[in-house]
Order: structure tokens, then sequence, then C-alpha cells
């Protein structure tokens, strides 16, 4: 039973929110697969509970960006004018067909498809950035340096907030990473701290919504989302404050390989090909780690 699990649980949250707190990935891209596949939940309790937690969490790293003036209040605007309706939109399909019990291996493999954009998305970041990005970048128009503003693309963006409001609200998955690489191809030139403050900024409406729409017609379970809060409230600031001394480049990618089986999994792949694919990953990836350093060191000595 769950009563027996909320100790767990809270650990789980901790764990999630350190990771995030550390690599910057997304809660749910963690959380809703681990409670899915490791605490064994429902996925539609997963998904409910969990886009309640996040609309708790958001805030918090938004408050930040508000107060250092590190967010573009016309992209958020227009992003919520999208995401807001299709949250609600996403939730009421959650609610009609998938929160279903016969629609729980519908929904998993749905949350498996998001988990895999999201993760292809975290992987082109890096190459969107160095492709699109020119030397000068865009401040809030609020930011006292004042850089050169880029018109806003207003059907684009909403088009951008609606669809990934509508996948949030179904899954629970995707409102960071998705929008992120979103803002990325729209806005080349938004300064990485201004595109950071405006994913958080934008996700509070939406996810305010989309926990008022899954309290009334989804199947939230308050025991799931107080533990999962008691634990990550805390793991994401342990884990922001670590980060200043560990940059989470390797945990960051052993997360993305752990995730992608994770996903596999999900979609109905066997364990043993999902554990073999992660464990290859994971060495594959320390080895490189050794190896970076082994280089770096015999450049300092050769220094």
């Amino acid at each position: 039973m769950i009563e027996s699990l909320d100790i767990w649980l809270a650990v789980g949250g901790l764990l999630a929110g350190l990771m995030v707190g550390l690599t910057g990935m997304g809660g749910a891209v963690l959380v809703t697969p681990l409670l899915i596949l490791v605490f064994g939940l429902p996925p539609a309790v997963a998904v409910s509970s969990d886009v309640v937690a996040n609309a708790v969490i958001k805030p918090v790293g938004s408050i930040v960006h508000i107060r250092t003036r590190t967010v573009h209040w016309g992209l958020v605007q227009w992003l919520s004018l999208g995401s807001v309706p299709g949250i609600l939109l996403g939730t009421i399909v959650f609610a009609r067909t998938l929160a279903d019990p016969a629609s729980a291996a519908q929904l998993k493999y749905i949350i498996g498809i998001v988990l895999l954009i999201a993760l292809a998305a975290s992987v082109v970041r890096p190459w969107i950035v160095r492709l699109r990005r020119s030397d000068v970048e865009v401040v809030a128009p609020d930011d006292p340096r004042r850089g050169p503003m880029a018109p806003i693309k207003r059907a684009l963006t909403l088009v951008v907030g609606f669809v990934v409001g509508i996948i949030v609200g179904m899954t629970s998955v995707g409102s960071g990473s998705l929008i992120v690489i979103s803002l990325l191809v729209l806005y080349p030139l938004l300064a990485p701290r201004v595109l950071v403050g405006t994913d958080l900024t934008q996700a509070v409406p939406m996810l305010a919504a989309g926990a008022l729409a899954h309290m009334t017609i989804g199947d939230v379970d308050w025991r799931v989302t107080g533990a999962l809060l008691v634990g990550q409230i805390p793991g994401v600031w342990l884990g922001a404050r670590m980060s200043s001394r560990y940059d989470g480049r390797l945990l960051k990618a052993l997360l993305m390989v752990v995730l992608a089986a994770t996903a596999l999994k999900l979609l109905g792949v066997s364990t043993v090909i999902c554990g073999t694919i992660a464990i290859a990953g994971v060495v594959v990836l320390v080895f490189q780690f050794i190896r970076e350093r082994s280089a770096a060191r015999v450049a300092q000595d050769v220094s």
C-alpha cells in the first residue's frame, strides 16, 4: 500500500530534486517515470500527482529570475495565452480517455514517446545554440543593459505554448525541455539566463491551471504529491547549491542514458534490452570521462 511507501516517495523526490538542481533537467522527466516504474503507481495517478507537485515547485525558481530581471515578459504572455488553454484541453483528454485504468498501457506509451522527444531536445540543444546564436544576446525588455530586441512571433509562440500545454496536461512531461528548444529555434539571440527565466516563469500559470484541472477532473493522490514535495523542495535547493562546485555534465549525460532506457521500457521494450542499453551507455560515458580527466592531467603536467 502507498501508506508504507510515503518515506520512500519522499526519498525519491529528494533524489529527483537533487538531480534537477545539479543538472537543470526537468523534474517531471525524472519523477513521472520514477512513480510508474519504481513505485508501481498507476500512470494516471503519477501524471496528476506530478502536475500538482510541479505547480508548487516552479514558482520557486521563477521568483529568482523575476528578481534578477531575466524574464522576457512578452514571451511569457504569448506562451501563456497558448499553454493555459492547452493544458486545460490536455487534462480533459487525459480525464476522459487516459485516466481510465484500461488505458494505462496507452498512457505509458504516450509518456514514453514524450520522454524520448524531451531527451532528444536536450541532446540537440547545444547544436542549435551553436548554429542559431550569434555573439549578440537578447536580454529581458526591462534589463538596464538593453540588448537588440527581436520581434515576438506571436502566432508561432502561441502555438508552441498550446501544443506543449496539451502534452503536459496529458503526461506531465515536457514543460521545460520542449519550451526551451522551441524558444531557441524561434529566438536564437535569447540570452541563456533569459531563456531559463522565461521558461520557468511561463510554466507557473500553465501548471497552476493544470493543477486546478487535475484536482478537479484528474486522479491526484495527495499522499503522493505531499511526499514528493517533502523531498523535492530541499532536494532542488541542495542540488542548486552543489551545482556551484560541480558542473553536472557527466551526471546529466548518465541521467539521459538511463532515462532513454526508461522511455524504451515505457514503450514496452523488454527489461533485458533496456538494462543492456543503460549499462552500455553508462560504461561508455564513464570511460569517456576518465579519458578526458587523464588528458586534462597530461595537459596540465605539460604546461
